[in-house]
């Protein structure tokens, strides 16, 4: 009876072989849809969603003003802190959307709000989290959904500045998430969104598809549709002049500044003279210019 020999062993792979290999192994790793991973939520009362790598990053201390420095806000201010009060406690609350002239605000309160119901909460809750997507990542809204909608805790996701322009269909995506998609929004989810457009576009598009379309009223309704999500509308408008002074001498008692009320007084308005606008972020502007002539830090 004859026996077969053994089969030789491999060859070793060259060097050049086994690199070429390792390109390949890294070039696959690339391509494959990454490994979503929970974050600690216990790290950080904010994060940051990148849509890159699907991932929730800490934010350790978030850039807020408080809550007693934003003037000429409040009736905004008390809607939104008791719709979010309402929403940390479990119970029914409305997605926002807080829309108006720039400078005034908008996403300070966002950040106030947060930041004072967690200050004031039962030590027995669970902290509320603040999650802050950019505007170019809505398309991956889902993603985050999914990420988060079995944790305990509660959520408030912030998008700063949104507006889509008119070639530009990402809109969808937010509309399916926040009431229309299969699944609906997460109960433990509430979505915050800044703009400077009440309908989240621009006027010229929406009066371009009146003017144009066979039916205009259908024609405009799925685009402007998109803020009908948002239960509540808080607008912000131009703050007159006693209110920026206001706003600015709330931030001279806040900071500490010893100044001539009278010649901060002119100055103040000199440079909102100059910039052509009166608001919360003019004021601050001035503030940081006035603290550092007068060497005090901030």
């Amino acid at each position: 009876m004859t026996h077969s020999s053994p089969p030789p062993p491999p060859s070793p792979l060259s060097p050049d072989a086994m690199a070429l290999f390792q390109r390949i192994a890294d070039a696959l790793e690339r391509l494959a849809p990454p490994v979503r991973h929970g974050a600690d939520f216990g790290s950080a009362d904010a994060f940051v969603w990148h849509a890159a790598g699907r991932r929730l990053s800490p934010v350790p201390k978030v850039n807020r003003v408080e809550m007693s420095l934003l003037r000429g806000i409040d009736r905004v201010r008390d809607i939104l802190s008791e719709n979010t009060t309402r929403f940390a406690k479990g119970l029914p609350a409305n997605n926002a959307l807080l829309w108006g002239a720039r400078g005034m605000g908008k996403s300070s309160l966002v950040k106030a709000v947060h930041a004072e119901i967690n200050h004031l909460r039962d030590t027995q809750a669970l902290p509320l989290k603040l999650i802050e997507i950019h505007r170019e990542d809505i398309e991956t809204l889902p993603d985050l959904m999914s990420l988060i909608r079995v944790d305990p805790h509660r959520f408030i996701i912030f998008c700063d500045d949104l507006s889509f322009d008119s070639d530009d269909t990402t809109y969808k995506s937010l509309k399916a998430v926040l009431e229309g998609g299969i699944e609906g929004r997460p109960d433990n989810v509430i979505f915050y969104a800044t703009s400077n457009r009440r309908h989240l576009m621009p006027r010229e598009m929406v009066d371009n598809e009146r003017s144009t379309a066979i039916n205009p009223g259908e024609a405009v309704e799925e685009k402007v549709s998109l803020s009908d999500r948002f239960g509540l509308w808080l607008g912000f408008h131009k703050c007159s002049q006693d209110e920026y002074l206001d706003m600015v001498f709330a931030y001279v008692a806040h900071i500490g500044l010893v100044v001539d009320a009278d010649t901060t007084r002119a100055e103040a308005l000199e440079w909102a003279t100059t910039r052509g606008a009166r608001s919360g972020r003019t004021a601050w502007q001035f503030i940081q210019d006035l603290a550092g002539r007068n060497g005090k830090a901030i």
